[in-house]
């Protein structure tokens, strides 16, 4: 494999090999991407044992990159490290491992306070400004917009449909009552849109509607975790917001924040364009916003 300069080409070079990746780089690939900083700074046993891996391992996934070794490869993400204006995170991690949380009080409280700007400057970090603009344009362009999301992710899912219904957008809620699921997805017209949100572990029933939906042509937004989310070969625009699973309770600050970024994006554009009438919402009782 040719050796990829930048972060951001490992990345998405990562995304793309993770499936054909023996378990063990497998387990190094995703503990490299969730965990960015760590590889950056750490050894080669220090990393082997965060990521419950033989340090050969770790040697092993680097050449399987293209690299002559760990030392070269770590070179890229301390670069990345360097690259960020990390001032403010590292404020908030100092302060995370420095507190003292009781359960009682206000401490869990405290806790999950943390946890959130944590979060929050890592959805400031992965989300670039392109990715927004491409995907208000496909909001905004689409005939229908539907949206579907499961378990954990099903109140981002609640917020985008009824947001942008409030927008005057065709909205859909796919909810998949009654066993309908498979129904309300082959409604799906080619110039909709379908936006899905999981994270891991992941919504089986999400990832193949995502895939179904790309299979037949339709523009599909994913909100997820990283590059190695399944749903990401199916997104015309993947969101990968960092990796959260480590939690006992995973908080839906970053992806609630991301769709409230999308909804008032969105408003912007139809606005800017008065003359291009949005696509009116149907009646309340045929859209589930």
């Amino acid at each position: 494999m040719k050796r990829v300069p930048t972060y951001n080409e490992l990345k998405e070079t990562l995304g793309r090999v993770y499936p054909d990746l023996p378990k063990q780089l497998q387990r190094i690939a995703r503990f490299a991407l969730d965990k960015p900083d760590e590889l950056a700074l750490g050894t080669v046993a220090v990393i082997a044992a965060a990521a419950d891996v033989q340090p050969s391992s770790v040697i092993r996934f680097s050449n399987a990159l293209g690299f002559g070794g760990f030392s070269e490869m770590q070179q890229v993400f301390r670069g990345h490290l360097i690259e960020r204006s990390s001032s403010y995170r590292e404020r908030i991690d100092q302060l995370r491992r420095t507190s003292r949380v009781k359960p009682e009080g206000g401490g869990v409280l405290q806790q999950f306070v943390g946890d959130a700007v944590a979060e929050l400057g890592q959805l400031e970090e992965n989300v670039h400004a392109p990715d927004i603009a491409a995907a208000i344009a496909l909001i905004c362009g689409a005939s229908r917009v539907h949206v579907l999301a499961q378990r954990r992710a099903f109140p981002v899912a609640c917020y985008l449909a009824y947001a942008l219904g409030q927008l005057e957008l065709r909205t859909h809620l796919i909810d998949g009552m009654g066993g309908m699921l498979g129904e309300s997805l082959r409604s799906i017209a080619q110039d909709d849109l379908l936006i899905v949100a999981s994270f891991q572990n992941y919504s089986r029933d999400v990832i193949e509607a995502a895939a179904a939906a790309k299979e037949r042509g339709v523009a599909v937004i994913a909100l997820t975790d990283s590059a190695l989310s399944p749903l990401k070969p199916s997104a015309r625009v993947c969101f990968e917001l960092g990796e959260g699973s480590h939690q006992a309770f995973r908080s839906l600050v970053a992806p609630m924040c991301l769709a409230q970024a999308l909804v008032v994006g969105a408003g912007h554009k139809l606005a800017e364009a008065p003359a291009a009438k949005p696509k009116r919402a149907r009646q309340k009782s045929g859209a589930n916003a």
